[in-house]
């Protein structure tokens, strides 16, 4: 059913297409509407969850005046399918076992999912309002090798509308160089309804990106990041990532749960020291 309403929103041609405004509108919001529908009958954990699901209009809100190519349509709805699925995992409390906890609070938790495998979750609270977060990890997300050591580089290859982009990544070397160069072709979805952000991806194929020498071609996804003001102290920010992540290669899974969890413990320490180094958009201008 999805897949034909993408086809009918899509048409058979640019010039029909053209003329089908109104009808596309009806398959978009018939879409968003059967998406909802799906999300909110799955159980749920908090209120920032419940949130993004009933004010999202998923896929209505980019395709209302704009049109997109078969390719593209199929980008968006693949990132639009990854932040479902990972909201989902996230809304499932059950089945959580604890990696890790840190002095400050920072804990990682993980999980097995079934046709996903593993999955890791970082709970961390942030000293800094949520949009120096948005800022930093989507308006300045190419900049992100400067201050993670385990990001080389991030590359923007295409941006679709407003809330979707492919991007490349080059991760750096990892448990002493046990694990090798590794790089991710993905699709990112970004979503902000109301006081709530979800960042999500997957991987997926972009034909201008093939393999690298040299370079194991890894797999993201689902992921997602959720950033929310703290209850009671709207100058915090709780974040929430979601990791999961197929590395390729001969590893033992062990070294890949190891990788996996440390990366999350040194992501929050990194973004901390960055947002405290660097000021925000707004007080630069």
């Amino acid at each position: 059913m999805l897949l034909a309403t993408f086809k009918l929103c899509a048409g058979s041609s640019y010039r029909h297409v053209r003329n089908m405004k109104g009808l596309r509108h009806q398959a978009v919001l018939a879409l968003g509407q059967e998406l909802n529908r799906r999300a909110l009958g799955g159980p749920t954990s908090g209120s920032w969850i419940n949130q993004v699901r009933r004010r999202s209009s998923l896929l209505g809100s980019q395709l209302e005046d704009t049109l997109y190519s078969d390719q593209d349509l199929a980008y968006i709805q693949q990132g639009e399918e990854a932040m479902q699925r990972a909201l989902d995992i996230l809304s499932n409390q059950e089945g959580w076992k604890k990696e890790s906890r840190q002095e400050n609070g920072d804990e990682v938790l993980s999980k097995v999912i079934p046709d996903v495998g593993k999955v890791f979750r970082l709970e961390v609270v942030v000293d800094q309002p949520m949009e120096r977060l948005y800022e930093e990890l989507v308006e300045r997300m190419e900049a992100m090798g400067e201050w993670n050591p385990s990001v080389k580089k991030i590359k923007i290859l295409q941006k679709i509308g407003k809330d979707t982009v492919i991007t490349h990544e080059l991760a750096a070397e990892a448990a002493g160089n046990l694990v090798g160069p590794r790089d991710f072709v993905s699709v990112r979805c970004t979503k902000r309804r109301g006081s709530v952000c979800v960042l999500a991806g997957m991987a997926t194929d972009f034909g201008e990106m093939p393999e690298q020498k040299g370079v194991i071609r890894a797999e993201h996804g689902p992921t997602c990041m959720v950033l929310h003001p703290l209850a009671g102290s709207p100058s915090k920010t709780k974040l929430t990532w979601l990791l999961s992540i197929d590395l390729k290669g001969w590893l033992p899974k062990t070294i890949i749960n190891q990788v996996l969890s440390q990366t999350q413990v040194d992501f929050a320490n990194h973004l901390r020291k960055r947002l405290e180094s660097r000021p925000a958009l707004e007080a630069r201008c």
